[in-house]
């Protein structure tokens, strides 16, 4: 795969199937170079394999379908080129879709109520004369903002305590009715505004400072669940809860279970029977903020309250949502494990079934009334595709990514295992290049640190494999997957058994495969990779060039200026001056010798530019050779999804630093 190439990768999203178990409906999006942004329709599958996909609407970015439960009506989010989402229904059987939301900052996720009339949706509120609320009030000429808590910014959001993500519930129009007029003229000056859009009215139920998220509604319809924070001192604590509220409005009530802790909960869904309540947490500690590698875990509770039941094992798995109901009383979760993301289907009383597990990562699925089950996923050779699960083996349904492989070798990941220096198993991948070698090598390191590397499609080392270079990934100590000590083995120590991981991973490749070349080796990654790919380089010099993108590189100024700043460096560095300096890259940039090629995005608030600029203003007095990459516009998301343009720029000065200092055939300064 080649930079220019990646209007060609094909995402994916959970699928929608329909009540009746015939068809699925998915979102395929992908990077538009002329749009120099995201576009993409809608696409029904039949389940049935002798029917052809088509596409259904040609918005021009339309994502996130669902279907209304008794199948009538498709619900889903359309974005103008330079709108915000709106909510959009259309007949199930086809038709013209009509918008029913106006939101000032777009819709984000929204449920269906069991009487197939309502939709509740989440939405930002921005306060009036802020985010162009006020016609001539720029964001330069916004009021001035007095901080005092710590929370208060969120990247790729921007401010968000003046902007709170609040709950509304819409009423669906009867799409076979007379379409709403427009008031213009006597007409206009005589209704309400709301009135004059033809749109219906949103009605607002949540008010609470904080954002709401994972709405849903009881199996009655009666009352909404939501997760919050909204007890006492939530700004000083990362614990967040189920509230419920009556779907018409009122005060939220907080369902807490007999058996409490403190906890950060991601997702909530009532049971299709009405008798229990499932939800995702994860532990905070005693102290409400220790979020290091803490597993997620599916509890099951009653739904009038009592005790809750963690229906996971803490240690071994971490379960995500959403929460897709799969019978009356089970869900559907997602389970991180040894590099792939697997489908299981629990019930409120234990059960767990794995439904998909090997070398593929599930990003979503649904059932049907009938048990059809349409799943989303990626592996090796796809970006994402649409199977359903027949007799419980994968049947595919779709090939979006055939354009990708018609026009480009897709390398398969070669699954690898070794040992660290204490004995400790390191698990990963080597993509290989064409040819017999030996290959220059990059040794590529993750974010997170808690997340992990899998066997998936991995834009990043197919451009690299199509350059010349051999790709080697491994999930070190710290990462996520193998189990909850693994992950928080770096607690405190981080720049210590990470680093003795990767490094014996990558020893052990290159001492295991002839076609990798010893001699010339790169190091690179972003986030933690962009730290631990500074703090290595500062230990060993054996590497002929390194890219340290959006590092996590001071953690002293980082506790400052970043979003997370006011926990996540005490939590994983430890929080004395001393704890600091020893995990730290800034502390060690004059052992540094190694070209080293920084980058970074202007508004990235997770690891905020004056982390890279001073780690380059560090090794440009020293002498090194360095160069400062910034991106204007960008956060810190760039890489996965960022303008499309500014993508695939950032690939070709990646490959122009790889092509001086590691150069092949295919990637040299000549060409």
């Amino acid at each position: 795969m080649k930079p220019e190439q990646l209007h060609l990768l094909n995402s994916v999203s959970a699928p929608a199937i329909h009540p009746d178990g015939t068809k699925a409906v998915v979102s395929v999006t992908r990077p538009d170079f002329d749009a120099d942004s995201y576009v993409g329709q809608l696409w029904s599958i039949p389940l049935d394999t002798t029917k052809y996909s088509r596409r259904i609407t040609r918005g021009f970015r339309d994502s996130s379908p669902a279907f209304s439960p008794d199948g009538l009506v498709l619900a889903f989010l359309r974005c103008d080129p330079d709108g915000k989402p709106q909510l959009f229904v259309v007949e199930a059987a086809g038709g013209e879709p009509q918008q029913i939301t106006e939101q000032h900052a777009g819709v984000g996720g929204f449920v269906w109520a069991p009487d197939s009339h309502r939709i509740v949706f989440q939405s930002r509120v921005p306060e009036q004369g802020r985010y162009g609320t006020m016609d001539g009030v720029t964001s330069g000429g916004e009021d001035a903002r007095l901080i005092t808590a710590n929370q208060y910014r969120m990247n790729g959001i921007g401010y968000t305590a003046d902007q709170r993500q609040q709950l509304f519930v819409v009423e669906v129009p009867e799409l076979g009715g007379e379409p709403a007029v427009a008031a213009r003229g006597r007409a206009a000056h005589e209704q309400p505004a709301l009135e004059m859009t033809g749109l219906p009215s949103a009605r607002q139920v949540t008010f609470g400072d904080s954002d709401h998220e994972s709405p849903c509604f009881s199996a009655d319809g009666t009352r909404l669940y939501f997760v919050a924070a909204l007890h006492e001192g939530h700004d000083d604590d990362l614990v967040t809860s189920v509230y419920r509220v009556d779907a018409d409005g009122g005060q939220p009530t907080a369902v807490e279970p007999s058996n409490k802790s403190l906890q950060t909960v991601t997702a909530v869904r009532p049971s299709t029977d009405g008798q229990w309540l499932f939800y995702t947490a994860q532990d905070l500690g005693d102290t409400g903020k220790d979020f290091v590698a803490r597993n997620a875990v599916l509890y099951a509770m009653p739904i009038a309250g009592g005790e809750a039941v963690a229906l996971t094992d803490v240690e071994h798995l971490d379960v995500s949502g959403p929460l897709e109901p799969s019978g009356p009383d089970s869900v559907l979760v997602l389970n991180t494990a040894l590099g792939s993301v697997e489908l299981l289907d629990v019930t409120a009383v234990g059960g767990i079934t794995p439904l998909v597990h090997g070398a593929k990562v599930v990003t979503g699925a649904t059932v049907a009334a009938n048990g059809e089950m349409a799943v989303s996923f990626s592996d090796a050779s796809t970006v994402g595709d649409v199977a359903s699960l027949e007799r419980g083996e994968i049947r595919l349904l779709t090939d979006f990514s055939a354009p990708l492989r018609n026009n480009s070798r897709v390398v398969e990941p070669l699954d690898f295992d070794a040992e660290s220096a204490d004995g400790h198993p390191v698990h990963g991948w080597v993509v290989f290049p064409d040819g017999p070698g030996p290959h220059p090598v990059l040794l590529s390191i993750h974010g997170g640190p808690f997340a992990q590397y899998t066997g998936a499609f991995f834009d990043e080392a197919q451009v690299y494999a199509a350059a010349g270079y051999a790709v080697v990934m491994c999930n070190p100590r710290g990462s996520s997957g193998y189990g909850q000590a693994h992950g928080r083995a770096v607690k405190e120590r981080m720049g210590t058994v990470d680093m003795q991981d990767v490094l014996a991973f990558l020893d052990s490749a290159l001492a295991s495969f002839a076609a990798l070349d010893k001699e010339r080796v790169g190091i690179m990654g972003g986030s933690y990779g962009g730290y631990l790919t500074a703090w290595t380089i500062a230990h060993d010099h054996r590497f002929k060039g390194a890219i340290v993108e959006r590092g996590f590189l001071d953690p002293v100024s980082f506790a400052g200026s970043a979003d997370i700043g006011w926990f996540f460096g005490t939590e994983y560095t430890g929080g004395t001056a001393e704890q600091m300096e020893a995990q730290s890259p800034m502390a060690v940039v004059s052992s540094v010798d190694t070209p080293t090629l920084v980058i970074h995005s202007e508004n990235d608030l997770r690891c905020p530019i004056e982390q890279g600029q001073r780690y380059y203003s560090h090794l440009k007095a020293k002498g090194v050779d360095t160069s400062l990459l910034i991106f204007p516009g960008e956060d810190h998301e760039l890489s996965r999804s960022g303008t499309p343009h500014h993508r695939r720029q950032r690939f070709e000065h990646i490959l122009r630093w790889w092509a001086r200092y590691l150069p092949t055939e295919v990637n040299n300064l000549d060409d």
